[in-house]
């Protein structure tokens, strides 16, 4: 069986032109909410504190000398180390109040991905992979669910029972362009390995059709060969980029990552998500998490920003999350720990409403008996509520049932959709 990498390094080898014709201009040109969707989410691997960011309260004793800022969506208060957020926070809306039964990192984050709560029987796609697979856009040559990740320990989002086409293809450093894509021998010399290859592929294939199929094998060497000269690849080419632009979003991964995001955006990509690494502060919160703001903060701004000068945003969906937030109280090492009971996003842009403010939490819990009750937030929001609506506004029914490989039925989505997010 052949993996991507492996696909990548045999089309690499051999060479071809493409199978597939690019986005039109036409397409390519449109703007506003004529444009098809797409979505980016910013991933913050770890679990983000809400207190030190979107959820702020000065007021408690438990601030650790956070102090609030206000921002240009009135009644909507952000930590002080997210400024150029403040700005940009009329484009956008708050929940502070997701709720979440999964307070370990690989449950949460395969909760967060997927909007289900593990499963041994069933592996569940990936909110981009259900995108990719509903929405499917034509002319794009390049993979439709792409994921910018630095850093050990990332979990690639699945495309569950989709199928493995639909899992995320990741570029693990953005801006350092793709390995093996460039041609590195004649036009002629590549023409006759790739018809060595197709020799190679259909002698394998005689009297093996059933594993051929179940290995992708042909799928995956033509996606490859298509992608391998495309000029879409441009968009992980950040030369041609102001260098002023640049050090806007950040000299960093991440910021390089949002960069690349936008660019994907612009060449139909359907989902996309950067990951910021570093969040799970269980010593030295505070320092840990304003390190992140300083990556975080001029990197998701100038992406809104540059979304509107462009006219993109009506038709991108931007979503900040992680696996779950942190707690309130400090622990003895300075630190907060894990937090699945009333957590923060920031959403907003294609066509979402901005300026809206979900939820309220109680800084001053503990977790302990005698604050169960206190534990669950003012307006609790189900993360699978908050992808039915993204699916919603994206143009996916997520009620819609498949029939998984097991012959279980199963909802694309479980959730139902916020209609204080929705347009009116």
């Amino acid at each position: 069986m052949f993996t991507r990498r492996e696909a990548l390094q045999i089309a690499t080898a051999t060479g071809v032109s493409f199978l597939w014709p690019g986005l039109s201009p036409r397409a390519a040109e449109r703007r506003g909410p004529e444009r098809g969707k797409s979505l980016i989410t910013l991933w913050m691997a770890g679990g983000p504190s809400q207190m030190d960011s979107w959820d702020p309260h000065p007021e408690s004793g438990n601030a650790g000398g956070i102090t609030a800022l206000r921002t240009s969506a009135p009644g909507i208060e952000i930590a002080q180390h997210y400024p150029q957020m403040a700005e940009q926070m009329r484009n956008l809306s708050v929940i502070r109040s997701l709720v979440s039964k999964e307070g370990d990192h690989e449950r949460g984050t395969y909760y967060l991905l997927t909007g289900y709560r593990p499963d041994p029987t069933v592996q569940h796609p990936s909110v981009g992979a259900i995108l990719t697979e509903e929405q499917p856009a034509p002319g794009v040559e390049i993979p439709q669910h792409i994921v910018l990740a630095t850093g050990e320990g990332f979990v690639v989002p699945r495309g569950g029972y989709l199928g493995d086409r639909y899992d995320a293809f990741r570029v693990s450093n953005p801006g350092d362009n793709l390995q093996n894509m460039e041609q590195r021998v004649p036009a002629a010399r590549q023409a006759r390995r790739l018809e060595s290859l197709d020799v190679l592929s259909r002698s394998f294939a005689a009297g093996r059709k059933r594993q051929v199929e179940g290995t992708m094998h042909g799928h995956v060497i033509d996606e490859a060969l298509a992608m391998m000269k495309s000029p879409q690849l441009r968009a992980f080419d950040l030369k041609t980029e102001p260098a002023e632009l640049r050090a806007a979003y950040g000299e960093n991964g991440f910021g390089r990552g949002c960069l690349i995001a936008r660019k994907l955006v612009e060449e139909g990509v359907r989902s996309i998500q950067v990951v910021l690494h570093g969040f799970d502060t269980h010593a030295d919160n505070f320092d840990g998490q304003k390190t992140q703001a300083v990556i975080l903060d001029p990197a998701f701004a100038t992406l809104v920003n540059d979304l509107k000068q462009r006219d993109l945003f009506d038709s991108t969906i931007v979503l900040c999350i992680g696996e779950f937030g942190r707690t309130p109280w400090i622990n003895p090492l300075g630190g907060r720990d894990h937090w699945p009971s009333g957590f923060s996003c920031v959403v907003g842009g294609g066509g979402l409403r901005s300026g809206v403010l979900i939820g309220r939490t109680n800084p001053d819990v503990r977790d302990d008996d005698a604050g169960k009750l206190a534990k669950i937030p003012a307006d609790p929001i189900e993360v699978p509520d908050l992808y039915a609506t993204i699916l919603r506004q994206m143009g996916v029914d997520g009620s819609k049932e498949i029939i998984t490989p097991i012959g279980r039925p199963l909802a694309l989505c479980q959730g139902k959709p916020i209609d204080r997010l929705l347009p009116g």
